[in-house]
């Protein structure tokens, strides 16, 4: 059920994995016969939840980019910058601090020039993932 909770409903239901986990615990209390109901409970609120699998998608994108790719900088804007010489050679120069935007929000690239504009994340339309396009297709409104 917790594989099913974050594999198949995803951001659909957030509450979905809470359930799940929940349930389990619950069930590690207090033991079988009474366990039943709460696997009931778990079961029908899994199967009735609007369901996505975007953040498994998402996440076996970014793996084959990893996996397919060789190991590309950080981008010069995200480095730390702990000394004089790191300073000096601008680590951390242009970094724009989200919560110093509207929204707390600001587009600034956060992954590497050869990667630059990658979309992993695609929310579907379904349940809670549909609020969450909307806002992100407001935020990226310069991508697709």
């Amino acid at each position: 059920m917790i594989v099913l909770a974050s594999e198949d409903i995803g951001n659909a239901d957030p509450l979905a994995l809470t359930m799940a986990v929940s349930a389990f615990t619950a069930i590690d209390y207090i033991g079988m016969p009474e366990a039943t109901l709460v696997l009931s409970q778990a079961a029908v609120y899994l199967a009735s939840a609007p369901k996505s699998n975007a953040s498994y998608l998402a996440v076996n994108k970014a793996k084959e980019d990893v996996e397919s790719n060789p190991a590309f900088g950080v981008p010069m804007h995200l480095r730390n910058a702990p000394t004089k010489l790191m300073k000096d050679l601008n680590y951390g120069s242009g970094y724009k601090y989200p919560h110093d935007f509207e929204n707390n929000f600001t587009e600034q690239e956060y992954l590497p020039e050869e990667l630059k504009d990658r979309i992993y994340y695609e929310p579907s339309d379904n349940g809670a993932e549909a609020e969450m396009r909307k806002r992100l297709k407001k935020f990226w409104s310069k991508r697709k």
